[in-house]
Order: C-alpha cells, then sequence, then structure tokens
C-alpha cells in the first residue's frame, strides 16, 4: 500500500518502535483482557446474586446446575488471565500455571463467606437509608452494594499479590458506580456508601465495622515520600484508618497514614481532616455562616404587555 504524504500511520508506527510503557506490542499475548476482567466481574454478580444478576432463573430446582455451570465457565474464563498476569511477577516461569490453579482455588473457597459478609452490606443499606423500601431494590439499584461486591473479591486476590487483576476488577466497579476503591482497602462488616458519587478509598485504608460513607468522601494520602532522585516511593502506609461506628459526611476528606478516626465519631460535611480525632469526636466546619436575606420582588409583566 502506498504511504500518503504525512502518512498519519507512518507517524505512528515510527513511535511504536520504542520499546516500554504504552508500547506494549505482545499485550494481547502476555496482558491480561480487560475484556475478559469485565465480564468475569459481571460473572462473579451473577453467583453472588443469583436472580438479580445475569440469566434469570425461572425454576429455583436448577439453582444447583446453574451454579456449577457458571463457576466452571468462570474458572475458565480466569485462569489463563491469572497465568499471564503471573508470568510478569516470576519473568515466564511455568510455575504460573500452578500458581494459578492455587490461587484459583483458594478465591472460589471463599465465594460463600464473601457473600455472607455482602449481606451485612445490604443490611447495613436497608437500615441506613429511609428511602430504601426493600432489599431487592437496594441489590437492584443502589451502587454501593455492587462496588463493594467486587471490591471484597478483589481483595482476596491483591492478598495473593496477583498483579493487575485485583486494579483491573475495581476499576471495572469503578466505571460502574462511580465509587473508586482501591482491592487493597480492608473494610469490616455492615459497610454502607449512601448515594456514592464521587467516593475514593485508598489502597492502605483500614475501615471498621458500621462504617457509613456519604457521596464525595475521600479517604486518601496527605503526601508522598521521595527517593534520592526525586522519584514517589512505592508502598508504606498512606491512607486513613476509620475505626467502628463512624459516618462521614459528603465531600469530606480525611487524608494520612497516620490519621484515626476514632470509633463512633462523625465527620460532618465538607470538612478536610489531616489528624487523628478521638473516639466519640464530633467533626464539623463552621468557618461561614449561612445567610438568608430579602430579596426585591422581580418586576412581572401586566396583562396585554409584551
Amino acid at each position: 500500500m502506498d504511504k500518503l504524504p504525512n502518512d498519519p500511520a507512518e507517524a505512528l508506527l515510527q513511535t511504536y518502535s520504542v520499546g516500554g510503557g504504552i508500547n506494549y506490542l505482545a499485550a494481547a499475548a502476555t496482558l491480561p483482557s480487560r475484556p475478559a476482567i469485565d465480564a468475569a466481574c459481571v460473572d462473579l454478580l451473577s453467583l453472588l446474586f443469583p436472580g438479580f444478576h445475569g440469566e434469570p432463573i425461572t425454576d429455583p430446582g436448577d439453582l444447583p446446575d446453574v451454579t456449577r455451570i457458571r463457576i466452571r465457565s468462570l474458572r475458565a474464563r480466569l485462569h489463563p488471565e491469572m497465568i499471564k498476569s503471573l508470568a510478569r511477577r516470576s519473568n515466564g516461569s511455568d510455575a504460573s500455571a500452578v500458581d494459578a490453579e492455587r490461587i484459583l482455588a483458594d478465591f472460589f473457597s471463599h465465594l460463600a463467606s464473601v457473600r455472607e459478609m455482602l449481606w451485612s452490606d445490604l443490611d447495613a443499606a436497608y437500615e441506613g437509608d429511609p428511602s430504601a423500601t426493600s432489599f431487592e431494590e437496594v441489590i437492584l439499584a443502589y451502587p454501593s452494594l455492587e462496588a463493594i461486591a467486587i471490591q471484597r473479591l478483589a481483595h482476596i486476590l491483591y492478598k495473593h499479590s496477583l498483579p493487575l487483576i485485583p486494579r483491573m476488577m475495581t476499576e471495572w466497579a469503578h466505571g460502574q458506580t462511580g465509587i473508586d476503591i482501591h482491592p487493597g482497602a480492608q473494610i469490616g462488616s455492615h459497610f454502607f456508601i449512601d448515594h456514592g458519587t464521587g467516593v475514593v478509598i485508598g489502597e492502605t485504608c483500614v475501615i471498621g465495622s458500621r462504617v457509613k460513607l456519604y457521596h464525595g468522601v475521600t479517604l486518601g494520602a496527605r503526601s508522598f515520600q521521595k527517593d534520592e532522585k526525586g522519584h514517589i516511593k512505592k508502598g508504606g502506609k498512606r491512607h486513613p484508618e476509620v475505626e467502628d461506628d463512624v459516618t462521614i459526611y459528603p465531600n469530606s476528606t480525611v487524608l494520612g497514614g497516620e490519621t484515626v478516626v476514632g470509633a463512633r465519631s462523625i465527620i460532618g460535611g465538607n470538612v478536610f481532616l489531616t489528624h487523628s480525632v478521638p473516639p466519640d469526636s464530633l467533626v464539623s466546619y463552621e468557618a461561614n455562616q449561612l445567610q438568608v436575606v430579602h430579596k426585591l420582588p422581580r418586576a412581572t409583566s401586566r396583562p396585554n404587555e409584551p
């Protein structure tokens, strides 16, 4: 094929010749597939919430067979993706396939316990939101339950130090729900995020039981240590701890790896917190008070006037 003047394909091909970064020409063979991981997340929700996600089950007697089929299908989907992911950790070692089997076996062994934990999250959502009319409504229409479900599953793989896939899973949930929870975060039972849009929970967060967050809450890092070359150091405790029975209202930000929000505390809306507070604290921001003044009435047209 003839090259065009100022051929854009030729210009792109020249950039592809540089190795590393976005120029990963062997990505299809050596990196986990995003469509495969996205589909796996859908399959996992169908296992956790049969009848609510995935194909409907019209006859309850079909549930045992459908469940086994879904698990076999999901295992077949995840196994090659895990091998590719693990090969990056082991530099292509043949042990990747064995490790993938071991991790998959442990992962599937936790599905029942994750589902039991999600029952507590479901209870927290129903009891914590006066507008919730049923458990069915929470499962079908509340983004927080979906985001939390995927994060709890991704956390299992994160603890195995599986590269890439846990983050891909939680980023799928982020795209679906607007809730960004890193797979490394440790989250207790009865967790509820009301509304949820814009919530960010960092990798090293530790969240206790019966914690409630509202939309726009950030549990993030305050600062990053750098090495002698000025590069950010990886790892380390960077994100806060939120103890049991804490409520954090909309658009509040809590930062820092040494920051602890004590049990039973309430963090009001729009608070910016970078230090610890003791249990039973009420934290609010009142720098500016709301003012309401009478305004002049707007002029209106008389009848038959423009």
